[in-house]
C-alpha cells in the first residue's frame, strides 16, 4: 500500500503489444488507479488502434551470445516497447510527452505530442526560440515536453507552434 508504487505493463512495441497495454490501461483505471507515464492524462488515448500505435524505444546492450545468435555485429539493440504505469495517487503530470523521434531539421524541430486535453498535437520549434530550440535538439522520444526548466518559457509565450 506505498501510495507512491506503481504497477507497470510492458508489451512488444507492435500493434498488437499496443492493444494489450490500452486493454491493460482500461482495467487499470476501472480500478481506479491513475495513469503515471506514459499518457499526461487519464482519458482516452488519442492514438486509433490499427492506424497508429503508441511505443517507444530503449537501446539495450547485447552480450556477445547475443550478438552471434542473431547475427549482429553492434553490441546493443534498439528494442521498442509499449507500456502503461499507474498508481493508486494521483501522480504529477508532464505536460505532454514526445511521442516519436524528434525530427532535426535546419533550423527547427519537429515534435510529436501527446497532449493533456486527450489530443495529439505537431509542434515545430524553431532556432528563433533559443533555449527551447537547444532543449528540442537535445530531448529523446518518450520525453516529457517541454524540459521542466524550460516550462516557464513555454508558459511566459514562447511556446511551440503547432
Amino acid at each position: 500500500d506505498d501510495p507512491g508504487a506503481a504497477i507497470v505493463v510492458t508489451e512488444p512495441g507492435t500493434p498488437e503489444g499496443y492493444a494489450r497495454v490500452l486493454a491493460a490501461r482500461d482495467r487499470l483505471l476501472a480500478a481506479g488507479l491513475h495513469v503515471a507515464a506514459p499518457c499526461p492524462h487519464d482519458g482516452r488515448c488519442p492514438i486509433e488502434p490499427g492506424r497508429d500505435w503508441c511505443h517507444f524505444s530503449a537501446r539495450v546492450a547485447r552480450s556477445s551470445l547475443h550478438r552471434q545468435v542473431k547475427g549482429g555485429a553492434l553490441p546493443y539493440e534498439d528494442e521498442k516497447f509499449s507500456y502503461v504505469a499507474a498508481t493508486r495517487a494521483t501522480p504529477e503530470r508532464v505536460p505532454t510527452r514526445i511521442l516519436r523521434r524528434p525530427q532535426i531539421r535546419k533550423g527547427q524541430v519537429l515534435l510529436e505530442l501527446c497532449e493533456p486535453d486527450e489530443s495529439l498535437r505537431r509542434a515545430t520549434v524553431t532556432k528563433r526560440q533559443g533555449p527551447l530550440y537547444r532543449a528540442a535538439r537535445d530531448i529523446d522520444w518518450g520525453d516529457a515536453w517541454p524540459p521542466a526548466e524550460d516550462a516557464a518559457a513555454v508558459d511566459a509565450g514562447g511556446g511551440t507552434d503547432g
